[in-house]
């Protein structure tokens, strides 16, 4: 029997609940704005994370025996400038900065383009092995870096690299971590589809590298290099061992031999030096933080 138009409409089941869809939809768009209390705990974060590079500015303006006291100064003295130029000239610190600009820089380009190389083969080649060795590549992990220091000193004595920074950089110029961390980031961002229509289109494997692998690999490239240069450039074992303050030292090599006396440790001039030290990454982060930062969220965002 047709419907006529005094006939009531049957109810909708769904028409009770409430529309969590359209909702979500409506509210997508909206720019959420942050509270008074996200404020004040992201203040707070920002002056207990800057606050011992403040104190390190406060101990290099004083001398070694102010530094030492109790309480300790928490406003800046008048001999910054003063301990800078002690701390410059008592040990090469621009031979040292430039030398250690070139190994962190060095050590970072390589691990980087090594780690991917071998990340892509890690997620995306089928080749015999592959599970096995990759089990080999992480247990590396697990071994501590002073059992290899004896070893590594031979070789690098019968090759005459001692105090040389060849021997610094070329036992650094791939890491176990870098390969592991791009093999999982590959993994899922990288669809084998992709490289399957890059190779049925003509693509050799470098080219698929290029175009295909970097590209996509991008964000994970930039945090693995600015971990991996942190980490060089910070790094004192092994340079303390393969280098010499007195002939072609890296900055961490160089402070270790800083504010040294006949009987005591002049504190003000290490931190000086410390403080001359961080200046370099402080600037890397200010200039290319942005890019940095753009780099790993690039590849966060699905369209």
């Amino acid at each position: 029997m047709a419907r006529t138009l005094d006939t009531p409409r049957p109810e909708d089941p769904a028409a009770g609940r409430p529309a969590r869809g359209r909702r979500f939809r409506q509210t997508a768009g909206k720019q959420h704005h942050a509270g008074p209390l996200t404020y004040v705990l992201l203040a707070l974060a920002a002056v207990v994370s800057l606050f011992p590079l403040y104190w390190n500015v406060v101990a290099a303006s004083h001398t070694g025996e102010r530094v030492v006291e109790a309480p300790a100064p928490l406003l800046p003295g008048p001999r910054l400038f003063d301990n800078l130029t002690f701390a410059w000239n008592q040990v090469d610190m621009g031979e040292a900065l430039v030398n250690t600009t070139i190994v962190a820089s060095l050590v970072a380009v390589s691990t980087v383009l090594f780690s991917t190389l071998a990340g892509f083969a890690f997620a995306k080649l089928p080749f015999r092995g592959r599970t096995m060795l990759l089990s080999l590549v992480v247990a590396t992990m697990t071994i501590p870096p002073q059992l290899s220091v004896i070893p590594l000193y031979q070789i690098v004595t019968d090759l005459g690299w001692v105090d040389q920074l060849q021997s610094v950089v070329l036992p650094s110029l791939v890491a176990a971590f870098g390969v592991f961390f791009m093999r999982q980031f590959l993994v899922e961002a990288l669809p084998v589809e992709l490289v399957e229509a890059a190779r049925m289109d003509g693509a050799h494997s470098l080219r698929v590298i290029w175009h295909v692998v970097f590209p996509v690999a991008r964000p994970a490239m930039a945090v693995l290099g600015m971990l991996v240069f942190v980490q060089s450039w910070n790094d004192f074992f092994w340079p303390f061992i393969a280098l010499t303050p007195d002939g072609n030292p890296t900055l961490q090599v160089a402070l270790a031999g800083l504010g040294a006396g006949n009987h005591s440790v002049d504190h003000a001039i290490v931190l000086t030096g410390a403080l001359i030290s961080t200046v370099p990454l402080l600037l890397v982060f200010a200039f290319l933080g942005k890019h940095i930062v753009g780099g790993i969220t690039a590849g966060a965002v699905k369209s």
